[in-house]
């Protein structure tokens, strides 16, 4: 019956899209074919308690970060596709990973397709790791990825399209001459440190760049390579990029950003209304960090703003997509609407044993839009639009005071599956916690140890308050100014002590006297995503409680700090189920 649904979805699917019959059975028998490949697997009981509704996973198994994930997301002839690291074979992680693939209309609703890429080739027999998409001439896309050879060495490699007149882009094949770039004795490249190349850009002289992920000894670099025909490709003298004691550069990404509002731009746009971001997943950290700089293209260099650049001691003045889970992310410019979308990988905050147990692990986060705020310092995220399709069932609440010591429960919306907006005002300020010139500046310290209370959102609560996840500000003085701190603290979200409690914090660039200090929250079952600053700031956490689960979930608003907060707008909605893969 399952695949007997799978069929009909696909087919109504190629109908939408217009497709004749012909293409239809052609692909339905395809389809049938794979699936009765598949049907002799021993059946796994999972368990769903903790499955997202409307963030993107695969049907079980695990989608990791490989090095990196998501892979090559891209707009293409109407049809968004995302390609994923997967294991299909547990819900862990192993190096034979190979490429998931699923495509959607609306980057909400996803249908999954056949692995694009499986390791069967010597230079990617131990897995087809990460890698990107870049969409050349005549719309035809390139997959470049890090293949993992018999040696397990490290090499990079090209595979395009079986059949450009696929809609679907079902079926892709590798080069003859693969790999195209590799570490020689000549090229001194570190052979297990050689990885994730990015979407190439084209430069005003005809060639083709990308860059690769590397390291030399605790030297994180960005190599940048260069081609005219897209197969011969030639390393420069000098990379892109690079810093002392950062360690290795998984996953780069750089892309252009418009000095002129929150349109996006393509890949290889430049000119005198253009900034250039350079971000690098920190394999010592699992965190990603991005500089916002100028691209030299005379020089081929990479000149952040910030002369430090991602300098290993002072990492937590850096900036950050998401101070939570989320890594190993990847943009990509939507043509259609004229945007720059974010994908990031959330891992899993339950030890492996667990994991099994639910057979599947990894997680997307809601797409992104990404643009350049302002003040020209940094980066705005925002989910994308379409997820507001989901909205069911809203409440609202509009100027509601807040004494120090209140809780106000939120109800008419599914607690365990919602999405909420809210907006505060702050008086009083001079009321505020001092800051304390000897503290470390380091947000997530003043979150987890300094914090003497605040004011936001209790989510996923039990009814005795046994269990909850608190996302929150803080406001501090400092020399005649305010320090604003989003934190999202994970201590209290599970009697389960045997998860990552962890709590994270994240500065956010508001002035609380001449702004209201807003924060959104999507929560999905398992997943915390809380965006604070009308997307200044952002954190992502992965929380299992074992009480507040399903309709046993609770919402509040709360303050339990010392300033009077009125709540000026409050929002919620119940979100509706995605069909996702």
């Amino acid at each position: 019956m399952a695949a007997m649904a799978s069929l009909h979805l696909l087919a109504t699917l190629l109908l939408i899209l217009g497709y004749g019959r012909s293409v239809i059975i052609a692909h339905i028998i395809d389809e049938a074919s794979h699936q009765t490949t598949h049907s002799s697997n021993n059946m796994i009981i999972p368990n769903h308690t903790y499955r997202p509704s409307f963030h993107f996973l695969p049907s079980k198994n695990w989608m990791n970060d490989g090095l990196t994930d998501p892979n090559g997301p891209m707009r293409y002839k109407g049809m968004y596709h995302l390609f994923y690291q997967h294991n299909p074979k547990a819900a862990v992680w192993n190096t034979a990973i190979e490429w998931g693939h699923s495509i959607s209309k609306d980057l909400v609703n996803w249908f999954p397709l056949q692995p694009s890429l499986t390791p069967n080739q010597p230079y990617d027999i131990k897995g087809c790791w990460s890698g990107s998409i870049t969409i050349l001439p005549n719309q035809k896309p390139f997959i470049l990825y890090t293949g993992i050879d018999n040696n397990n060495h490290q090499t990079q490699n090209l595979a395009i399209p079986k059949n450009l007149s696929d809609p679907l882009l079902r079926e892709w094949v590798k080069l003859p001459n693969n790999p195209l770039m590799k570490p020689t004795l000549g090229n001194k490249i570190n052979v297990t440190s050689f990885r994730d190349p990015t979407t190439a850009w084209l430069g005003h002289d005809g060639f083709w760049r990308v860059i690769v992920g590397s390291q030399e000894n605790e030297k994180g670099i960005a190599i940048l390579y260069k081609s005219k025909d897209f197969l011969h490709w030639i390393k420069a003298k000098h990379p892109l990029n690079s810093a002392k004691k950062s360690g290795m550069w998984e996953c780069p990404d750089f892309y252009p950003v418009s000095t002129k509002g929150k349109i996006g731009i393509e890949t290889s746009v430049d000119g005198p209304q253009v900034r250039h971001v350079l971000k690098v997943s920190l394999y010592d950290t699992s965190h990603d960090y991005y500089l916002i700089g100028t691209y030299d293209t005379t020089k081929d260099v990479f000149v952040p703003d910030d002369e430090e650049g991602f300098d290993k001691d002072e990492l937590y003045l850096v900036q950050r997509y998401d101070y939570g889970k989320f890594y190993a992310s990847k943009t990509f410019y939507d043509d259609a609407k004229k945007r720059r979308v974010l994908w990031g990988w959330i891992n899993e905050s339950s030890v492996q044993q667990d994991d099994e147990k639910k057979a599947w692990s990894g997680i997307q986060g809601i797409p992104r839009t990404v643009w350049l705020d302002e003040s020209g310092k940094q980066l705005i995220q925002w989910p994308i639009a379409e997820i507001e399709k989901l909205r069911g069932h809203h409440v609202k609440l509009h100027s509601k005071v807040l004494k120090p010591g209140t809780l106000l429960q939120v109800s008419g919306v599914t607690a365990a599956q919602a999405d909420v907006e809210i907006s505060f005002q702050v008086s009083k300020l001079e009321n505020a916690q001092e800051l304390n010139p000897s503290w470390k500046l380091d947000p997530q310290i003043l979150c987890s140890q300094k914090a003497k209370g605040g004011f936001g959102l209790l989510v996923l609560a039990s009814k005795g308050m046994q269990e909850y996840t608190s996302v929150f500000f803080m406001i501090f003085r400092a020399n005649k100014k305010y320090v604003v701190v989003m934190c999202s603290d994970q201590s209290r979200s599970s009697l389960n002590h045997k998860n990552d409690l962890t709590t994270y914090g994240a500065f956010v660039n508001v002035d609380p006297a001449h702004e209201e200090l807003s924060l959104r929250i999507l929560i999905d079952e398992s997943v915390v995503e809380s965006f604070g600053g009308k997307g200044k700031a952002c954190i992502t956490s992965r929380v299992y409680p074992t009480l507040a689960i399903n309709d046993k979930a609770h919402l509040h608003a709360f303050n339990n700090g010392t300033l009077h907060v009125k709540i000026t707008r409050l929002s919620a909605w119940s979100m509706k189920k995605a069909k996702v893969n």
